[in-house]
């Protein structure tokens, strides 16, 4: 193998690891402050629910309307920051530290192009979900939060470029660290401008996203400050031409990343369909949906944080051109994150009606229906947690070969072709309701999971 040369004075990547054993616990090492990231990035947003639902559940309906909104336009944004992982982590492995810069340059340049659209999105919000079918009242409330969620997307996805970029030279934990620090700072933001209390106003909603706002900017400005100040990632001079755009590596990150965008698109966007679907039901079925859907998510952010950690490790060793290293990162990382999805997994359906009460106050008039049918969507939803980790793990070692366009066709399959049709035959058809609408979300991620879990095999035989 062509020994790796260090450029611009940048640390080396670590030697490859010589058996399972030792990429097991370089899997772990990356993983964990990765993982914990997202379990407080997911915090807040927990945080935000709870508050909300001392509303009253047209208040969580509205907050769940508005998340659909809102991510399906910043999931875009976010499946192009992605993007900066694969192409730093094989940049870092091949011992191309200028590389490593420009990756994310051009992952900050994209996320300032692509910021303006999605606030377009987030600010007309309540035509949107008035077009869907949508009640007047709760699609007004939606709006209102919109509006203050807006302002913070650009700041957002610079911070999710820059964590790419901490994660591709293995060094996660600086990320980590701010997210922890925004969860207090999040929350005493949201409480005061929410309710009024401490002499600011009663914002409402609108406090609510102008809080989560004000944090984003606060995390890209500490995340930037590290990676201009703090070794080793002061080696890289991030800043140095940050004026001029590597126009041929932009357009290789929108190759890679495009197709990661529509993959998010699609998956985000079968919850978002879910989410409507609730929605024609019943407003209780909607708060419900989004309450089981929130702690789903918090299970999720486990995997997720293996999955980034998986495309850095097979990055790496795509990079030194190993390619056993490339299967075994891979299946050390599904076979860690199946373990852990089964773990947690039993933990939810243990405790799932504590967990779904610490979602809504008691004051809430239709509490005991939502708490059980909630409970019950998770109980539904065993199947679906496994899967969803296995999926998210192993497009996340695709991408570290910078394979995203079959994965892309794979999710259409999974989630469009089977996983909507059955979500809406069960959910508006039969008497199953928004238990057949989960039904048919597990259906569809367990054949997409499947498929790109084929897919790695064969590429990485």
């Amino acid at each position: 193998m062509t020994p790796i040369v260090a450029t611009d004075h940048a640390p080396l990547p670590a030697a490859p690891p010589a058996s399972f054993t030792v990429e097991l616990w370089e899997t772990i090492r990356l993983a964990a402050p990765m993982a914990l990231t997202q379990l407080s990035q997911i915090a807040m947003m927990s945080t935000d629910l709870a508050f909300i639902g001392r509303l009253g559940g047209d208040a969580v309906a509205a907050a769940a309307l508005s998340g659909t909104v809102y991510f399906v336009g910043s999931t875009f944004g976010m499946g192009l920051m992605s993007a900066v992982a694969p192409l730093a982590a094989q940049a870092f492995g091949a011992g191309d530290a200028g590389l490593v810069r420009r990756a994310l340059r051009v992952g900050l340049w994209t996320g300032l192009f692509i910021a303006l659209p999605i606030m377009l999105i987030a600010l007309n919000g309540e035509a949107i979900l008035l077009a869907l079918g949508q009640t007047l009242g709760v699609a007004h409330l939606a709006q209102d939060y919109l509006a203050g969620l807006a302002w913070g997307v650009a700041p957002m996805l610079w911070f999710l470029a820059l964590r790419s970029f901490m994660g591709a030279v293995n060094r996660p934990e600086p990320v980590l660290g701010i997210t922890l620090a925004a969860i207090p700072l999040n929350a005493l933001l949201v409480y005061p401008l929410l309710y009024g209390a401490w002499g600011f106003p009663q914002l409402g909603l609108t406090g609510v996203g102008l809080a989560t706002s004000t944090v984003n900017l606060a995390t890209f400005l500490a995340g930037l400050w590290f990676a201009v100040f703090r070794p080793p990632f002061r080696d890289y001079r991030v800043l140095a031409r940050l004026g001029q755009i590597d126009w041929r590596l932009l357009r290789q990150l929108l190759i890679i990343g495009a197709p990661i965008s529509l993959s998010f698109l699609l998956e985000y966007g079968l919850f978002s369909a879910a989410a409507i679907l609730m929605g024609l039901i019943s407003t209780p079925a909607l708060a419900a949906h989004q309450i089981a859907l929130q702690i789903t998510a918090i299970l999720f952010m486990v995997p997720f944080g293996i999955s980034m950690a998986a495309t850095v490790r097979v990055g790496h060793a795509a990079g030194r051109n190993d390619a056993h290293g490339v299967r075994r990162a891979g299946l050390m990382a599904l076979l860690l994150g199946l373990a852990l999805a089964l773990l947690f997994t039993l933990g939810i359906i243990l405790a799932r009606f504590e967990l779904v009460q610490l979602f809504l106050g008691s004051g809430v008039a239709d509490v005991g229906a939502t708490v059980a049918l909630a409970a019950t969507l998770l109980l539904v939803g065993t199947t679906f947690f496994i899967t969803d980790a296995l999926q998210t793990i192993a497009v996340g070692a695709l991408r570290g070969i910078k394979d995203t366009r079959v994965p892309l066709l794979l999710a259409v399959l999974g989630y469009w072709l089977i996983g909507f049709p059955a979500s809406y035959g069960l959910g508006l058809h039969t008497s199953l309701g928004a238990i057949g609408i989960w039904i048919g979300l597990s259906l569809g991620t367990s054949i997409y999971a499947a498929l790109l879990v084929l897919r790695f095999l064969r590429l990485s035989r």
